[in-house]
């Protein structure tokens, strides 16, 4: 008896399960021009970087617990996300702000710049894989890391580099409560208007950040999670699509709105997630990918049918990126040849594309010449 049916039946109710917060995420964008630097070269200046965000800005806030299992960040370990690359771009090296979770201790680092964190939402305080008492995701929201920041290290230098990226967890959650409430007419509209606030949320991060001496800043708007394997790989990929569709374009319209109302647009590089994401998604093959958003670098079922002591009573919990390591790969080098690690966080390779593309775009802003 084949064991296909069985992995395939697994995985797509793993992405059905996904939708109700388990796992969270993010991905990308950035000009391309043949004119600009290389990237991977130096960047002109020396910059210390600072990032607020979630999972796809988190250098390894769970690492002293995932690292236990061959994991650390949310991609194919043991490789970086796209903040670390551009953090070395500019001679920096981003280490994680606050450490912890998953029962392991919360410890505090001084010297850590990373604030972003897995699971975060833009505002609030229970992100997605939040638990009471430090026993899973910490999930300190992106307002409350720029707090955080204020409170250790006061003021921005003028050779501080600030990296500013949200949202996608406030879509998954926002979708969420309409999968939850089907018969609820209301729940929709209500999706929506916190999603638009969680975009106004993030916009005024940025403000405050330009207010209290930040000169140059990044701010990521949400990538599409509807041309993610979270919507493809999911029990209905059209309706969820649409949600997601709507959702998305709600928040990032919030954003740009907001950043353009208040006159922060121009003092910022915008990176329009959603658009490289989608250009990137349509000439894949030419970006040295051999599969797109139809699996994923991570075996999540064998993962998930094979989890370690700490996750037998939540298997699920396990099959994320998380905790990938190349013993989980769903083939060898799926890190450089498959676009995503899991339903939703970027691979390897993926990650160092948008680097480059962010990279790029500061350098088409004249920073860096």
């Amino acid at each position: 008896m084949t064991t296909q049916p069985l992995r395939r039946r697994f995985f797509r109710n793993l992405a059905a399960l996904a939708l109700t917060g388990l796992l969270a995420a993010c991905v990308s964008d950035g000009d391309d021009d043949g004119s600009l630097p290389p990237a991977d070269t130096p960047g002109g200046v020396r910059l210390q970087i600072v990032s607020f965000g979630d999972s796809l800005s988190d250098v390894g806030t769970y690492a002293p617990f995932a690292n236990t299992l061959g994991g650390g960040r949310f991609t194919t370990n043991p490789g970086q996300v796209w903040t670390q690359r551009v953090a070395t771009y500019y001679g920096d090296t981003l280490v994680a702000a606050q450490t912890g979770g998953f029962s392991v201790p919360v410890v505090n680092n001084p010297n850590g710049y990373g604030y972003a964190q897995g699971g975060a939402l833009v505002s609030g305080t229970q992100g997605n894989n939040w638990a009471p008492n430090g026993t899973a995701a910490l999930t300190v929201p992106v307002a409350t890391q720029f707090q955080n920041y204020l409170s250790a290290h006061g003021n921005f230098r003028n050779d501080q580099l600030v990296l500013i990226q949200g949202g996608p967890n406030d879509v998954i959650q926002a979708a969420n409560s309409v999968a939850a409430n089907p018969t609820d007419l209301t729940a929709p509209a209500a999706a929506t208007t916190a999603v638009q606030s969680a975009g106004v949320a993030l916009a005024r991060v940025a403000q405050n950040a330009i207010r209290n001496g930040a000169r140059h800043v990044v701010v990521v708007n949400s990538p599409n999670l509807a041309e993610t394997p979270l919507t493809i790989l999911s029990v209905s990929p059209t309706a969820t699509g649409a949600l997601f569709n709507s959702l998305v374009q709600a928040f990032n319209t919030a954003l740009a709105t907001q950043l353009t109302n208040d006159g922060t647009m121009r003092q910022v590089v915008y990176i329009d997630a959603a658009a490289w994401f989608h250009d990137t998604l349509a000439s894949y093959q030419s970006q040295g990918f051999t599969v797109s958003n139809t699996a994923t670098a991570c075996n999540l079922a064998a993962m998930a049918l094979r989890p370690p002591p700490a996750f037998q009573s939540n298997p699920l919990g396990y099959a994320t990126s998380l905790f990938c390591s190349p013993a989980n790969f769903t083939v060898a080098g799926a890190d450089q040849t498959y676009m995503f690690a899991d339903l939703v966080h970027p691979t390897t390779h993926l990650h160092a594309l948008f680097a480059q593309n962010v990279q790029r775009a500061i350098a088409a802003s004249g920073l860096g010449r």
